[in-house]
């Protein structure tokens, strides 16, 4: 992989420097250099809410498992620096185009109501298909989007090495396997290529693993600290441009 086709994913906007999945995370990963934003989508009703946890203690000063809770109580609580949890579409709005969106599902039966917001900023505001992506470790909901969508991007999580997933890649044709930078090796790298997907590592955050990303060939990595990416990236072009010359 070179450099400069490196793809650097904001975790959670830029996590690192303000609290994870706002509208101020989000701002901040554009401003530090982002290619896409990850964000995670609960369905609490009828609603996409962007939030980590199903629970609410972790991340605001609110208590309880968000689907017990109404949409006025949680959009109420403070998500850190007087933040609220946004709205799926408010996210879309904010990020305009700027950079892709990859939408990390987190709750059951949302595969749906994804999909029909996505149409809705194609349809009417000139979005791209190609700006979004979808993830989960949950392989229903995936193949739900699969089943509704034929050619948006998935990406499979994995929190671990797969012994055989053959299966799964004719089932939803992803565009990628998203894996814990515990468990990415060479092995697995090479495997994925030669399928045709692409390998994106999370959560990449020091700068000697995200240099140890880009030598080990993976296609892109998602960072709490986007920024810092972005300085290995430019300096490992700068570097290759420079023995080039040589």
């Amino acid at each position: 992989m070179k450099p400069e086709n490196f793809i650097c994913f904001g975790h959670q906007g830029a996590a690192g420097y303000a609290p994870e999945n706002t509208l101020l995370s989000f701002e901040e990963a554009i401003k530090r250099g982002t290619d896409w934003i990850e964000l995670d989508v609960h369905r609490v009703g009828d609603e996409l809410l962007v939030l980590h946890d199903y629970r609410l203690e972790r991340t605001t000063n609110g208590n309880g498992i968000i689907y017990d809770k109404s949409i006025d109580y949680i959009r109420s609580l403070n998500a850190g620096k007087g933040e609220r949890i946004p709205f799926l579409h408010e996210v879309v709005d904010l990020i305009d185009r700027r950079v892709g969106i990859n939408v990390e599902i987190k709750s059951s039966n949302t595969a749906k109501p994804v999909l029909d917001l996505i149409n809705h900023y194609i349809q009417e505001y000139g979005w791209s298909i190609d700006n979004f992506m979808i993830s989960s470790f949950n392989q229903f909901e995936l193949k739900a989007v699969r089943n509704l969508h034929p050619t948006i991007k998935i990406g499979i999580l994995m929190f671990g090495l797969p012994i055989y997933f053959g299966r799964l890649l004719q089932t939803l044709n992803p565009h990628s396997i998203n894996i814990s930078i515990e468990f990415v090796n060479q092995w697995f790298i090479k495997t994925a290529h030669r399928k045709g997907l692409k390998v994106f590592v999370y959560t990449v955050n020091y700068l000697d693993d995200i240099q140890r990303m880009i030598d080990m060939d993976v296609d892109g990595i998602i960072t709490d600290y986007p920024d810092r990416a972005k300085t290995i990236i430019g300096a490992s072009t700068v570097k290759g441009s420079d023995e080039n010359t040589r």
